[in-house]
């Protein structure tokens, strides 16, 4: 192999072992043992794909790149779509023979498929995260006391834009769309959200590449982990419940578009979950420019709250944070599960 190639395996292996710990962590056992087998194959291969990886820069890992979960979502896509027989073998629920044998066979084969895979990041529009939405917007609605707007940056499908419309179950008590076909129900520590009824009067969500629901529900559900037959369950219940707009478009100039209209009587509130670190750090910086802007701007009749469900510093999970203007009220919400398995709800102000 030649210099490039060879100096940017090791960031990868690397960032294969780092995701196996974090798929063991998040009940994964079958993740774990394909990250761990792919750091192992990795270095042996001679394809497309290796000379593709060696080209991109950054940080490849969980926090960066993601390039480990785009490579097994390709490889998801392959069993999904019926193209590698011998690779669903080896899959859940099947899992007869060995795997790796048939994992280094499919990317043999699907070279050039998986090399257009990975030129998008995960797009797992995760809807156990919107209990951790619910929760957050019962809080917002609780303090501005007036129906919302809704904003999704990084909206993939729309599929979290219809947060309000599940149900979120803590003990006996539901928040949400009590109703629904689709309720969530993580391991929940804490404090509970204040019980309000949450009235969305608009929703619009922005994606470089939005999925549509229906055409391609298959590079959605092949970033489901195979294992994990709960996820891809609600995952296939709220493909068929949203009815969301997503825009196509850069996040930043959406948004300051977005802003620049007026919500009386209602107050906009902006999210993302765990998809502001795949912004270029231009656009983060554009982003909270332009929240602090339309912040200075926002009153008790139109107030704004941004909400963030992203990846931080913490030992476990994401961190879970809201905005609130006028007055710019900085509140910690607590700390979640990144597929909102489970959440730990403490609201308190951030020094």
């Amino acid at each position: 192999m030649s210099a490039p190639i060879s100096g940017a395996i090791p960031a990868l292996v690397l960032a294969l072992r780092e995701q196996a710990q974090s798929c063991a962590a998040l009940g994964s056992p079958f993740m774990a043992r394909l990250m761990l087998g792919l750091a192992d194959v990795w270095p042996e291969l001679s394809l497309q794909i290796v000379a593709k990886v060696a080209r991109i820069s950054g940080d490849l890992g969980p926090r960066g790149q993601s390039l480990p979960l785009r490579l097994a979502g390709g490889l998801h896509a392959l069993v999904l779509d019926g193209r590698a027989p011998g690779l669903a073998a080896a899959y859940p629920p099947q899992e007869r023979g060995d795997l790796m044998p048939a994992v280094a066979a499919a990317m043999a084969e699907h070279d050039a498929f998986l090399c257009d895979w990975i030129d998008r990041p995960p797009q797992t529009n995760e809807t156990g995260r919107s209990a951790v939405l619910i929760a957050a917007a019962a809080e917002v609605v609780a303090r501005a006391g007036l129906p919302l707007h809704l904003s999704e940056l990084g909206a993939s499908a729309g599929l979290n834009l219809m947060f309000d419309r599940y149900a979120l179950r803590i003990g006996k008590a539901v928040w949400g769309d009590i109703n629904s076909p689709l309720t969530l129900c993580p391991l929940w520590s804490g404090a509970v959200p204040p019980l309000v009824r949450i009235d969305v009067q608009a929703r619009c969500g922005v994606d470089l590449t939005p999925l549509n629901p229906v055409s391609e529900g298959t590079r959605m559900l092949a970033y489901v982990w195979p294992d994990q037959t709960e996820r891809m369950a609600r995952m296939k219940t709220a493909l068929g419940m949203v009815t969301a707009q997503v825009d196509q478009g850069d996040a930043a100039s959406w948004l300051e578009a977005r802003l620049d209209q007026s919500w009386g009587g209602a107050c906009h509130m902006v999210f993302h979950t765990i998809a502001h670190q795949y912004f270029p750090a231009s656009s983060q910086a554009r982003i909270r420019a332009t929240m602090e802007a339309a912040g200075a701007r926002a009153t008790a009749s139109a107030p704004l709250a941004w909400i963030g469900m992203e990846a931080d510093e913490g030992a476990k999970g994401a961190g879970v944070t809201l905005r609130l203007w006028p007055g710019d009220l900085r509140l910690s919400l607590g700390r979640a599960g990144f597929h909102g398995q489970w959440v730990e709800w403490a609201p308190q102000i951030m020094g």
